[in-house]
Formats: C-alpha cells, sequence, structure tokens
C-alpha cells in the first residue's frame, strides 16, 4: 500500500495558521512591554529630559541620581510605603494562604452538617468586587478603631474565598483519603495530619495561592485609599498616587513617580519569576489524575 503523501494546501495551510497565530502573539506581546519600556527609558532621565526629550528618545543616564534623590525625599518616605507594601503583601499574603488552605482541606475532607451549602456563600464571595465591600468594612473597623492602622488592611486581606476555591481543588487532586486515615490509625491527631502529611502534598497549591494572594496585596488601591489618613501607613500603589496628584503644584514629583513606578513592579517581577515553577505546575494540578 503505497504511502499517503503530503498535500500542499495542507502544509501551506498550517503555515498560515501559524503566521496568523504568531503575528497575534506579537502585537500582543508589543502591547504588553511597550508601557514597561517607556518606564525603564523615562526612569533614567531627570525632569527637564522628560519634557525636553519625550517618549522612548533616550537622554543623559540619570536613573542612579533619580534613585537617590527618591529616597531621600521626605526622610525616605518612599522606603517607607515599599516597607508597608511587603507588609501587607507578604505577611497578609502568608495568613491567607494559610487559612485558604484549612478552610479548603476542610471542605474537602470532613463531612458535617450544611457543608455544601456553607462552600456555596464561600464562592458567592468570588462574585462581589472588593470595592463593593470596602466602605462596611470601612464602617466596621471605625467601630472597633481599626481604621488608620495597619490591621486595618491586613485583616481584610485574610479572606480570599477564590483561594478557599482553589485548595479545596488541590485538596482533591493532592490528598489521598488512603493516606490521612493511615496517620490517623498511627495515631497523629487531625492538626499534626494536615501539619505533617497534607500541607506538604499541598506545597504547589500554598505556592499558587500565595502568587494570587500577594499579587492581589501589592496591587490592593482602593481598601488603603478608604482605611488609612497616615501616609506613613501607606502602600507604594497610594503613596504614588498621591505624588501624582500634586504634579500640578509640585513638577518635581514627575522624575519621583516615574522611577517609583518602576521601583513597584521589580518584587512582582521577582515574586513571579522565582515561584513560577509552581505556580504553572500547580494551574495544571487537575489536568492529569
Amino acid at each position: 500500500m503505497p504511502a499517503p503523501s503530503t498535500s500542499p494546501v495542507g502544509s501551506t495551510s498550517t503555515w498560515a495558521s501559524r503566521t496568523v497565530v504568531n503575528t497575534l502573539l506579537a502585537l500582543v506581546a508589543l502591547y504588553t512591554l511597550m508601557p514597561l519600556s517607556w518606564l525603564l527609558v523615562n526612569a533614567t532621565k531627570n525632569n527637564g529630559d522628560l519634557f525636553g526629550r519625550p517618549g522612548f528618545r533616550l537622554a543623559e543616564f540619570n536613573l542612579f541620581s533619580n534613585l537617590a534623590d527618591l529616597f531621600a525625599y521626605q526622610d525616605g518616605i518612599f522606603g517607607r510605603w515599599l516597607a508597608n507594601s511587603m507588609l501587607y503583601s507578604v505577611a497578609g499574603a502568608l495568613a491567607s494562604t494559610l487559612i485558604s488552605l484549612l478552610a479548603g482541606y476542610a471542605f474537602d475532607k470532613y463531612a458535617f452538617r450544611g457543608k455544601e451549602k456553607l462552600y456555596g456563600l464561600v464562592l458567592l464571595g468570588i462574585l462581589v468586587p472588593h470595592t463593593v465591600i470596602s466602605l462596611p468594612m470601612y464602617l466596621m473597623a471605625s467601630e472597633i478603631g481599626l481604621v488608620n492602622t495597619y490591621w486595618s488592611v491586613l485583616v481584610p486581606g485574610l479572606v480570599n474565598p477564590f483561594g478557599v476555591y482553589l485548595a479545596r481543588v488541590f485538596a482533591e487532586s493532592y490528598v489521598p483519603g488512603e493516606t490521612l486515615e493511615a496517620a490517623r490509625i498511627d495515631g497523629a491527631g487531625e492538626l499534626r495530619t494536615f501539619r505533617s502529611v497534607a500541607l506538604p502534598m499541598l506545597s504547589p497549591a500554598f505556592m499558587t495561592i500565595f502568587l494570587f494572594s500577594f499579587t492581589g496585596s501589592w496591587n490592593n488601591f482602593f481598601l488603603p485609599l478608604v482605611m488609612l489618613n497616615d501616609s506613613a501607613l501607606y502602600p507604594v500603589g497610594l503613596g504614588l498616587f498621591n505624588w501624582n496628584a500634586t504634579l500640578a503644584q509640585e513638577p518635581q514629583f514627575y522624575a519621583f513617580v516615574i522611577t517609583g513606578s518602576l521601583l513597584s513592579i521589580v518584587p512582582l517581577a521577582a515574586a513571579f519569576v522565582a515561584l513560577q515553577r509552581y505556580w504553572r505546575s500547580g494551574l495544571t494540578a487537575g489536568a492529569v489524575k
């Protein structure tokens, strides 16, 4: 029986499809990278060059002097904002991730009255925008005296309905019930079973949920805007927003805002690069069983 010949029409169609796909991907990449490229170029300019050589035109390299001026302004208030953002994001994401894992693990491995109804109520939280509940949270925080404190930003971030959902999906795929039963037969309590048996198996889930929580906390803007009045408590995004709002009166802030914006994305990029292999493996958790 003769081998089938390759159809030139099929090869041409495949080549055209790949060309279209690659062209679209290149356009998306260009659209995504252009703002970052503009930021990188303009962070190296002083205030005069920002207006004298605008756009992507290169000028005298002043990045290090911009950084020195940025961190020296108002006794290093920008460094304080970066530290605040790290506190809100790292501490908040760690606590939120642990709570989500505990809740998702409990929803998957335990049977209790009203479990599915309660789980459905948690999932409804995914549909509610954070901006909608910011004002009620402000009123509750005001009643208990948490407004204008670190806790007013940290505590609301502990609740992550999407993290609970991911944790339950991971627990179903990664933690066999037989393994937990064997640990209980060996005399381990429920907390010991979770800490020593389930939690190591859920390490991809931990990294995935942590990365989502860290990114959400770092980019959180409206809640700190509502809760905080003291500039010493601002995260970096809110601090840069306030500087940007005063550009008409304080034009020296142009270089500060651009250089600060460049620095503000460095932790996000570092977190993504460091955790991407856990994140990528986590997203495919349910693909193969």
